[in-house]
């Protein structure tokens, strides 16, 4: 049985579709995960594992799978409940600039496929990360 929250969810997607507003595709990119997830945490001098997928901006507001950055478990999250403002000063880190160099680099080619096809759903240096593959 659908719960209150799943039935409101579905309720204002039909509504938004009645009115003609459309949503950009939020696909899964399993292989980029992967590959991010086989690094190091972002934050420089951590060892710390495991290594988890952390969105720079997060999905629920509108973040992408190029937007991940690897964070061990405790920085993950660190970064959730300090916002991505305060954790990234907190650490003298830019997570945007290390999401897009794992974008550019990345194996997974259906990512630099969809950074090339939708640049307007993702931050210009995204899709000119993918542009210079």
């Amino acid at each position: 049985m659908a719960t209150d929250a799943v039935l409101t969810m579905l309720l204002k997607r039909y509504k938004r579709e009645k009115m003609g507003v459309r949503e950009p595709e939020r696909r899964i990119f399993q292989v980029h995960r992967s590959y991010v997830r086989r690094h190091v945490c972002s934050v420089p001098g951590c060892q710390g594992h495991p290594i988890e997928f952390a969105h720079a901006k997060t999905r629920g507001s509108g973040g992408h799978d190029a937007q991940g950055v690897p964070l061990c478990l405790a920085h993950h999250h660190e970064q959730h409940s300090m916002g991505i403002e305060s954790f990234q000063a907190k650490y003298k880190i830019d997570l945007f600039a290390i999401a897009a160099e794992f974008a550019r680099t990345t194996t997974d080619k259906a990512l630099r496929q969809a950074l090339l096809e939708q640049p307007d759903i993702y931050s210009g240096r995204l899709a000119s990360a993918a542009h210079a593959r």
